[in-house]
């Protein structure tokens, strides 16, 4: 196992270097322009001097290794300083900045970073601790109430698109009951118990809408892969040997349930740090999605590439410890 996950972060550094030239490239081809939104009486040399500031008079080849440089050797760096108080060189480098506000884009990603942890993060675990065991239940009792009722809701919560859920959810319950506020207060500090409720009031919606999606998508694969470990024979063998149905289950059968499921899990945690856009569109969450949202139309070509690399690393990352879970869940499953 040792060997196989060395193997892979090995693998996963070409990976990511054409993932990052993939990106950069698409960019750059994207028929935006960072100065559309200046006004047209500056003067065109005004123009070519903004321009060639931004290093966009260099060539493609050279701005991208200048980006490799700023990612993966300044932006640690300046990182390791902050934490440990130690001065590496001079201190000085030049790291990845924004062209709107001229602000070093990392530390724009974790200002907004909180804001996405705090809603999509709690909404992704609440969904992973709701929808195993009604996946579970559903599928030994399958065609009970139980499960016609988990599989309707789940049809719905997935099929139903989240922009229609929040803004259903904000009808009744900000404009109708006036239970909870509808749009997200980023400024509010949590410092009293007070303002620990008013937290907990404004995260309630956002976190619902998207709970309820991952639950719905979550759900379905817990009882599809249940029902299809239910029917093995070591499930019959287990029982004629006297096991108590309980262990049969939940040791036996869950285990190698969860295996597929495994997959689904750790793909979604990406998510967490991409963002809901939408959902945070809609409940005005100062996440990173919005954050994404507003580097785009504001054609913020540093932000964007360094918003979605960092996603594309999460994938890979992601995928390789589903690899290892594998291994963990499934004794057979063997790398080496």
């Amino acid at each position: 196992m040792f060997t196989f996950t060395v193997r892979r972060l090995l693998f996963a550094v070409p990976t990511l270097l054409a993932i990052s030239f993939i990106i950069f490239a698409l960019l750059d081809l994207a028929p935006s322009d960072p100065l559309s939104d200046l006004p047209l009486t500056i003067p065109p040399e005004v123009r070519q001097q903004i321009r060639d500031a931004m290093g966009l008079d260099q060539p493609f080849l050279i701005r991208y290794m200048k980006w490799l440089q700023q990612f993966f050797i300044n932006e640690p760096l300046n990182i390791f300083e902050q934490i440990t108080g130690l001065t590496i060189g001079t201190g000085e480098r030049m790291r990845v900045l924004s062209w709107a506000t001229r602000s070093p884009v990392v530390d724009l990603i974790v200002q907004r970073l909180p804001q996405t942890l705090w809603v999509v993060g709690l909404s992704y675990l609440f969904g992973v601790l709701i929808a195993i065991p009604i996946g579970v239940i559903s599928a030994y009792r399958q065609y009970s109430l139980f499960d016609q009722i988990g599989t309707f809701i789940s049809m719905v919560g997935y099929s139903v698109p989240t922009f229609f859920t929040g803004v259903l959810l904000i009808v009744i319950f900000s404009s109708w009951l006036q239970w909870f506020p509808s749009i997200y207060d980023t400024t509010l500090v949590v410092d009293s118990w007070s303002s620990f409720v008013l937290q907990v009031k404004q995260m309630f919606l956002p976190v619902l809408v998207l709970t309820l999606f991952n639950v719905s998508q979550i759900s379905r694969f817990v009882r599809a892969s249940m029902l299809d470990n239910l029917n093995m024979d070591y499930v019959r063998t287990a029982r004629a040997k006297g096991v108590k149905e309980k262990v049969v289950l939940l040791v036996h059968v869950l285990r190698n349930s969860l295996i597929p499921v495994v997959t689904v899990i750790a793909l979604g945690v990406p998510t967490i740090f991409s963002g809901a856009i939408i959902t945070e569109q809609v409940f005005r969450v100062n996440g990173l999605g919005q954050l994404l949202i507003t580097a785009i139309q504001g054609a913020d070509i540093p932000l964007v590439q360094t918003l979605t690399f960092i996603f594309a690393i999460l994938i890979v990352l992601f995928n390789l410890i589903a690899d290892v879970l594998y291994g963990i869940l499934d004794p057979r499953i063997r790398y080496d």
